[in-house]
């Protein structure tokens, strides 16, 4: 079975190609703590492009949607090939002629896993027809049944009641004495054969309907039973898979996916085709040169994959793998692709292979001369920028989001110099973003912001009037995964927040306040207050959440920061003027 294919099949090389990276998998070794990182060029993206156009040919690859790859190897002789994989099974098949095979261990579980999933299938079998239960059908029917002749008899003792006392009336009127009496007996005994009339109806209808109730509820429980059954098995299941997937490295060390996510995985890890390429290459004598992944066919559930667009590690499966399935991997590379490498990825934290600097107070290089960002703070160990509103703080996952403070900041430095934010804020956001210089430094300061150590201050002017002088809010936050960046109070998944607030002033139609984030959720100044159980008031220009006013930015500003200097020991106090 033909794996390595020739880089001719998929590109012709008559045209030029920029080695410029637009993307990186990384992750760390366990063993050194060193970074590990493999490209995604734009020679990678092209053999990508031209394996797309091999799936489009043909309307099958369309119709099921999933994750492909390629990776582009060098042979022990130096010539180049290319591997490509899908995700889980393609066409209900795990080995496809031509494409990488799964990774060992799914063969060792076959007649468990093929067993699992027959019983798998007999409990959802069962589950629709316990849902499907015929007494269902006629509960439904006879209760419709029953509610008709219930109004039906409400509509006719209705009128008869207001004849009723229309006669009473009428006899009040013209008899007297035991006429009088006779007539109004005669008329309250109709009353009471009406209400007997209603309640042997409503017997009827328990009688016949309670016998259907229990037997739908019964049912019910049973499903319930299964269900809990069902995710026992599966979760069974999982973790015999897991603890015999095993993946090698470059290293030529093996781990099983339950060593190397003791805490649990979701379903699906490790048949996404990076780990199934790198495994591949790793026990092929194959050195990766460049890994680019792809959607293709019909939008994921969630809409989040669109066909033909490139996607990095998910955070989920492949990301935590990164560091080992890298391990063992060459990281020699020129000054000009680290440079770039260091501006374009994605992760906060930049590091060398030193743990720490070791920068002289002579050697030390200062950014502040040549920074398009302000710089309010500078030392060998740690710089602190005013980030201004609409700059991202870090390059986010793509080619059009790589300009940031961090990116800006680290073409700056010179070659064997590293920054890395210990922070975030909003791109929006503007105001004090702190960067580290070492990883010693990044370390503590992360600590610091991870105990809640580190005093924040922010201002913020809201588009409406704020009643309350001050006081504290505490929701809970939850990101839907559906909806994201978007953050809602959730009292069953939400995590806790709390933020103290102050009305500043009073401005016209809008209320200055100072927010103190006792937590740092994400979005939680924004969510405290626009939500009606916070302040209910929007900040100005905060679309996402529902301001209106014209606006040219969102008016939040981080104005201040409390910590403690890692190195010096001494507390600093770090402030910037508000703009607006």
């Amino acid at each position: 079975m033909v794996i390595l294919h020739p880089v001719s099949d998929f590109i012709n090389y008559d045209f030029a190609l920029s080695e410029s990276p637009s993307y990186y998998y990384q992750g760390y070794c366990s063993q050194s703590s060193e970074r590990l990182t493999l490209p995604r060029t734009a020679m990678s993206e092209a053999i990508a492009h031209g394996l797309m156009q091999h799936l489009a040919k043909d309307d099958c690859y369309s119709r099921e949607g999933k994750m492909y790859g390629i990776l582009l190897v060098e042979l022990p002789n130096g010539e180049q090939r290319v591997l490509k994989a899908f995700s889980g099974l393609l066409h209900g098949c795990s080995v496809v002629e031509g494409w990488v095979p799964p990774i060992p261990g799914r063969d060792e579980v076959a007649f468990e896993e093929a067993r699992t999933l027959a019983q798998l299938d007999a409990i959802k079998r069962e589950i629709l027809t316990l849902k499907q239960l015929k007494e269902r059908q006629q509960y439904e029917n006879l209760s419709g049944e029953f509610e008709q002749q219930l109004q039906a008899i409400s509509d006719r003792h209705r009128d008869c009641k207001h004849q009723r006392q229309q006669k009473r009336q009428q006899i009040c009127n013209t008899l007297t004495g035991a006429a009088l009496t006779i007539a109004l007996e005669q008329l309250d005994a109709e009353s009471r054969q009406q209400k007997i009339e209603r309640r042997q109806l409503k017997r009827q209808q328990n009688e016949v309907l309670q016998p259907l109730q229990q037997s739908i509820a019964t049912a019910d429980l049973q499903i319930r039973e299964l269900k809990q059954q069902r995710k026992t098995l599966s979760r069974e299941l999982q973790a015999h898979l897991h603890a015999s997937y095993s993946l090698t490295n470059f290293a030529g060390r093996s781990r099983s996916l339950q060593q190397l996510m003791p805490q649990g995985s979701p379903t699906g890890t490790g048949d996404c085709c990076a780990p199934k390429l790198l495994h591949y290459a790793a026990t092929h004598d194959l050195k990766p040169l460049a890994m680019a992944e792809f959607w293709w066919g019909a939008s994921s559930v969630n809409q989040d994959k669109i066909q033909g667009e490139f996607y990095g590690a998910c955070a989920e499966r492949c990301q935590p793998l990164m560091g080992f399935l890298l391990s063992g991997l060459s990281q020699q590379e020129d000054a000009g692709t680290r440079g770039h490498r260091d501006a374009g990825t994605e992760e906060a934290g930049i590091w060398g292979h030193s743990e720490t600097s070791s920068f002289t107070a002579s050697e030390r290089f200062s950014l502040s001369a040549s920074s398009s960002v302000p710089i309010i703070y500078e030392d060998e160990w740690l710089t602190a920028v005013d980030k201004p509103a609409g700059l991202l703080s870090v390059p986010g996952r793509y080619r059009d989001r790589q300009d940031s403070v961090l990116s800006r900041l680290c073409h700056l430095l010179p070659d064997g110099m590293t920054l890395a934010s210990v922070h975030r804020l909003d791109q929006e956001t503007s105001g004090i973003l702190l960067l580290a210089r070492d990883r010693q430094t990044h370390r503590q300061l992360s600590q610091q912001f991870q105990q809640r150590q580190v005093h924040k201050v922010y201002e913020a002017l809201l588009a409406g009037f704020v009643r309350v002088e001050q006081g504290t809010i505490e929701l809970p936050l939850w990101g839907d995964p559906q909806n994201r960046p978007y953050q809602q109070v959730d009292w069953q998944r939400g995590k806790p927040s709390l933020t103290q607030f102050q009305v500043m002033a009073r401005e016209g139609d809008y209320t200055r306040v100072e927010f103190t984030p006792l937590t740092g959720r994400s979005h939680q100044l924004r969510v405290h207050a626009s939500d009606v159980r916070g302040l209910g008031v929007t900040i100005l220009g905060d679309r996402l959440y529902g301001c209106c006013a014209n606006a040219n930015r969102l008016h939040l500003h981080a104005r201040e920061l409390d910590f403690k200097h890692p190195q010096l020991g001494q507390t600093l106090h770090l402030q910037v003027k508000t703009p607006f």
